[in-house]
């Protein structure tokens, strides 16, 4: 079960990661929420995209190397 779940936060974490590299303009409002009292620009949500990218391999990497 553990599995699944952290397989789903993967998914999760490369879909971000992809969204924010290639389409920043379509998450500008979502940024915009999230970051209230900052204002939200192109060069913050492609930082983002790229960090949450490593963050995938980083899981990714503990998956494959501890398994199960």
């Amino acid at each position: 079960m553990d599995n699944l779940v952290l397989g789903l936060l993967l998914q999760v974490f490369l879909a971000l990661g992809v969204a924010g590299l290639l389409w920043p303009d379509k998450l500008m409002p979502l940024f915009g929420v999230l970051l209230f009292p900052w204002r939200a620009s192109y060069r913050l949500i492609r930082a983002h995209g790229v960090v949450a990218i490593g963050a995938y391999l980083i899981v990714l990497g503990k998956l494959l190397v501890f398994g199960h």
